[in-house]
Protein backbone atom coordinates (compact mmCIF):
# COMPACT_ATOMS: atom_id res chain seq x y z
CA UNK A 1 0.00 0.00 0.00
CA UNK A 2 1.40 3.36 -0.82
CA UNK A 3 0.45 6.77 0.45
CA UNK A 4 0.02 9.42 -2.08
CA UNK A 5 1.54 13.20 -1.48
CA UNK A 6 -1.92 14.34 -1.39
CA UNK A 7 -3.14 12.02 1.48
CA UNK A 8 -0.06 13.12 3.43
CA UNK A 9 -0.79 16.89 2.51
CA UNK A 10 -4.42 16.19 4.25
CA UNK A 11 -2.70 14.57 7.30
CA UNK A 12 -0.68 17.18 7.82
CA UNK A 13 -3.14 19.94 7.60
CA UNK A 14 -5.63 18.36 10.03
CA UNK A 15 -2.50 17.43 12.32
CA UNK A 16 -1.69 21.75 11.89
CA UNK A 17 -5.56 22.45 12.53
CA UNK A 18 -4.82 20.29 15.87
CA UNK A 19 -1.43 21.81 16.80
CA UNK A 20 -2.59 25.27 15.86
CA UNK A 21 -5.74 25.29 17.97
CA UNK A 22 -3.74 23.75 20.94
CA UNK A 23 -0.95 26.49 20.72
CA UNK A 24 -3.55 29.33 20.38
CA UNK A 25 -5.03 28.08 23.71
CA UNK A 26 -2.04 27.92 25.70
CA UNK A 27 -1.34 31.71 24.09
CA UNK A 28 -4.87 32.58 25.13
CA UNK A 29 -4.70 31.09 28.03
CA UNK A 30 -1.60 32.62 29.55
CA UNK A 31 -2.72 36.32 28.35
CA UNK A 32 -5.70 35.83 29.74
CA UNK A 33 -4.23 34.43 32.80
CA UNK A 34 -1.42 37.12 33.31
CA UNK A 35 -4.17 39.77 32.48
CA UNK A 36 -6.58 38.43 35.36
CA UNK A 37 -4.22 38.24 37.36
CA UNK A 38 -2.67 41.94 36.94
CA UNK A 39 -6.63 43.50 36.68
CA UNK A 40 -8.92 41.52 38.46
CA UNK A 41 -7.34 38.85 41.21
CA UNK A 42 -3.36 38.69 42.30
CA UNK A 43 -4.54 35.25 43.88
CA UNK A 44 -4.52 33.68 40.67
CA UNK A 45 -1.27 33.89 39.90
CA UNK A 46 -0.61 31.09 42.83
CA UNK A 47 -2.93 29.34 39.91
CA UNK A 48 -1.40 30.64 37.06
CA UNK A 49 -2.03 28.85 33.34
CA UNK A 50 -1.66 25.28 33.26
CA UNK A 51 -0.75 25.36 37.23
CA UNK A 52 2.09 27.02 37.70
CA UNK A 53 2.40 29.19 40.73
CA UNK A 54 3.67 32.55 40.10
CA UNK A 55 2.47 33.69 43.29
CA UNK A 56 6.45 34.11 44.76
CA UNK A 57 7.04 36.27 41.71
CA UNK A 58 4.07 38.53 41.57
CA UNK A 59 4.78 39.59 45.28
CA UNK A 60 8.62 40.33 44.84
CA UNK A 61 7.36 42.77 41.82
CA UNK A 62 3.90 42.86 39.57
CA UNK A 63 6.16 44.38 37.00
CA UNK A 64 8.69 41.51 36.83
CA UNK A 65 5.44 39.27 36.62
CA UNK A 66 4.90 41.47 33.77
CA UNK A 67 7.98 41.14 32.12
CA UNK A 68 7.76 37.06 32.26
CA UNK A 69 4.42 36.61 31.13
CA UNK A 70 4.76 38.90 28.46
CA UNK A 71 8.03 36.73 27.27
CA UNK A 72 5.88 33.50 27.41
CA UNK A 73 2.61 34.68 25.98
CA UNK A 74 5.19 36.05 22.88
CA UNK A 75 6.11 33.00 22.35
CA UNK A 76 3.33 31.88 22.39
CA UNK A 77 1.54 33.74 19.95
CA UNK A 78 4.58 33.36 17.80
CA UNK A 79 3.94 29.62 17.38
CA UNK A 80 0.52 30.63 16.52
CA UNK A 81 1.12 32.47 13.66
CA UNK A 82 3.74 29.70 12.70
CA UNK A 83 0.98 26.95 12.42
CA UNK A 84 -1.17 29.46 10.94
CA UNK A 85 0.74 30.02 8.35
CA UNK A 86 1.39 26.27 8.17
CA UNK A 87 -2.46 25.70 8.02
CA UNK A 88 -3.00 28.50 5.17
CA UNK A 89 -0.64 27.35 2.75
CA UNK A 90 -1.99 23.59 3.11
CA UNK A 91 -5.69 24.88 3.75
CA UNK A 92 -5.14 26.88 0.01
CA UNK A 93 -3.40 24.00 -1.95
CA UNK A 94 0.02 26.68 -2.39
CA UNK A 95 2.08 23.84 -2.49
CA UNK A 96 2.53 22.75 -6.21
CA UNK A 97 4.08 19.45 -6.49
CA UNK A 98 4.65 19.53 -9.83
CA UNK A 99 6.72 22.85 -9.84
CA UNK A 100 7.84 22.99 -6.35
CA UNK A 101 10.17 25.91 -6.58
CA UNK A 102 7.96 29.33 -6.36
CA UNK A 103 8.46 32.77 -5.05
CA UNK A 104 5.24 31.31 -2.47
CA UNK A 105 7.13 28.47 -1.21
CA UNK A 106 10.35 30.49 -0.76
CA UNK A 107 8.11 33.51 1.02
CA UNK A 108 6.56 30.95 3.14
CA UNK A 109 9.86 29.13 3.93
CA UNK A 110 11.23 32.33 5.15
CA UNK A 111 8.37 33.71 7.30
CA UNK A 112 8.56 30.28 9.23
CA UNK A 113 12.18 31.10 9.17
CA UNK A 114 11.96 34.26 10.86
CA UNK A 115 8.79 33.07 13.46
CA UNK A 116 10.83 30.23 14.18
CA UNK A 117 14.32 32.41 15.11
CA UNK A 118 12.22 34.67 16.72
CA UNK A 119 10.52 32.03 18.88
CA UNK A 120 14.31 31.06 20.04
CA UNK A 121 14.96 34.59 21.51
CA UNK A 122 12.31 34.95 23.31
CA UNK A 123 12.42 32.04 24.97
CA UNK A 124 16.17 32.62 25.55
CA UNK A 125 15.47 35.73 26.81
CA UNK A 126 12.40 34.22 28.96
CA UNK A 127 14.93 31.21 30.12
CA UNK A 128 18.02 33.61 31.10
CA UNK A 129 15.23 36.05 32.92
CA UNK A 130 13.61 33.31 35.12
CA UNK A 131 17.14 32.26 36.02
CA UNK A 132 18.23 35.78 36.82
CA UNK A 133 14.52 36.02 39.15
CA UNK A 134 15.81 32.41 40.18
CA UNK A 135 19.27 33.92 41.67
CA UNK A 136 17.43 37.13 43.18
CA UNK A 137 15.80 34.42 45.28
CA UNK A 138 12.36 34.29 43.67
CA UNK A 139 10.40 30.90 43.84
CA UNK A 140 9.92 30.10 40.45
CA UNK A 141 8.10 27.08 38.24
CA UNK A 142 10.69 25.06 35.73
CA UNK A 143 11.21 26.70 32.01
CA UNK A 144 9.94 23.74 30.77
CA UNK A 145 6.69 24.29 32.23
CA UNK A 146 6.15 27.43 31.25
CA UNK A 147 6.93 26.55 27.77
CA UNK A 148 10.33 28.10 27.48
CA UNK A 149 12.26 25.04 26.95
CA UNK A 150 13.79 24.50 24.06
CA UNK A 151 15.30 28.13 22.70
CA UNK A 152 18.67 26.44 20.86
CA UNK A 153 16.01 24.25 19.05
CA UNK A 154 14.72 27.09 17.55
CA UNK A 155 17.32 29.00 16.97
CA UNK A 156 18.97 26.10 15.02
CA UNK A 157 15.24 25.57 13.02
CA UNK A 158 15.28 29.29 12.00
CA UNK A 159 18.95 28.86 10.73
CA UNK A 160 18.23 26.07 8.63
CA UNK A 161 14.80 27.02 7.26
CA UNK A 162 16.41 29.89 6.23
CA UNK A 163 19.38 28.21 4.49
CA UNK A 164 16.66 26.28 3.04
CA UNK A 165 14.67 29.30 1.47
CA UNK A 166 18.62 30.79 0.09
CA UNK A 167 18.12 27.15 -2.08
CA UNK A 168 14.81 27.38 -3.03
CA UNK A 169 15.43 31.38 -4.25
CA UNK A 170 18.34 29.76 -6.41
CA UNK A 171 15.90 26.60 -7.46
CA UNK A 172 13.84 29.64 -8.42
CA UNK A 173 16.81 31.23 -10.27
CA UNK A 174 17.26 28.28 -12.30
CA UNK A 175 14.15 27.07 -13.04
CA UNK A 176 13.00 30.21 -14.65
CA UNK A 177 16.33 30.07 -16.48
CA UNK A 178 15.44 26.70 -17.53
CA UNK A 179 12.27 27.95 -18.87
CA UNK A 180 13.56 30.91 -21.21
CA UNK A 181 15.75 28.89 -22.73
CA UNK A 182 12.53 26.27 -23.52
Amino acid sequence: MTISTKQILKVLLILSWIIFIGVCIEAGGCIFSASYTLLINPINAAHFWEGNDLSGLYKFDPGYFIGETLLISIAGVLKACMFYLIVKILHDKKLDMAQPFSNEVRRFILKISCLAFGIGLFTQWGVKYTEWLVRKGVRMPDTQHLHLGGADVWLFMGVILFVIAQIFKRGIEIQTENELTV
